[in-house]
């Protein structure tokens, strides 16, 4: 199940379009607006040059934009033997038989295993509707939301049923959080991930839980 065809044509075209519309207005149109050095140039050109100008930088920036907007996009595949989550670039492959449940979190789509570990997480802007149809018609569990939901706690530093080994972590991504960081977020949850901890992130402050096993 791919994002659709529209959707990502959408962007790639809305994007560029919105972008240079955009920074003509702002250049042209809304003078009293600061802007930095290199923008408040433009606004010293002739006015056939700067609208050129502005609506060629905004074009670029609204391509750049798409580019990053198109790599969050999600294809999901459901086969006999694997679910297939994967993003130009990257995919991330979980048998199917080790899935128990999927759910949307936030903007992202998760698939828990049987014990409560967290097997895949990966940002997806695909309908939740679509998304709990191909699940279920294919004998996979959805949940509207995390069914531990009620589970996780905050995790706070010194906490005494957390060993010291895991603290170090949780506190390296508690930074990477602050930081904004998303490689080192994902890189530190897997190893997390490893010593049985599920994570959920909520304004900058990380709760946990514990798998069954």
């Amino acid at each position: 199940m791919p994002t659709p065809w529209w959707a990502r044509a959408l962007g790639w075209l809305g994007l560029p379009l919105t972008g240079g519309g955009l920074l003509l207005l702002i250049v042209r149109v809304a003078g009293w607006l600061p802007l930095p050095g290199p923008f408040a140039l433009i606004r010293e050109l002739p006015t056939t040059a700067a609208a050129t100008v502005a609506v060629a930088i905004g074009v670029l920036l609204g391509l750049v934009l798409a580019v990053f907007v198109d790599r969050e996009s999600l294809t999901v595949r459901i086969g006999p033997a694997e679910v297939v989550l994967s993003r130009p670039g990257s995919a991330c492959s979980v048998p199917r038989g080790e899935v128990a449940v999927a759910f949307p979190d936030r903007e992202q789509l998760v698939l828990l295993g049987r014990t409560g570990r967290e097997l895949a997480r990966e940002p997806c802007h695909l309908s939740a509707r679509r998304l709990r149809a191909a699940f279920t018609e294919r004998g996979i569990a959805w949940a509207d939301q995390d069914p531990y939901l009620s589970s996780y706690r905050r995790w706070v530093p010194g906490l005494p049923e957390i060993p010291a080994t895991a603290h170090a972590l949780f506190a390296a991504r508690q930074a990477a959080v602050k930081s904004g960081d998303e490689s080192d977020q994902r890189e530190l949850r897997t190893e997390l991930g490893h010593l049985g901890y599920v994570i959920r992130d909520d304004h900058k402050r990380q709760y946990w839980r514990q798998a069954d096993g």
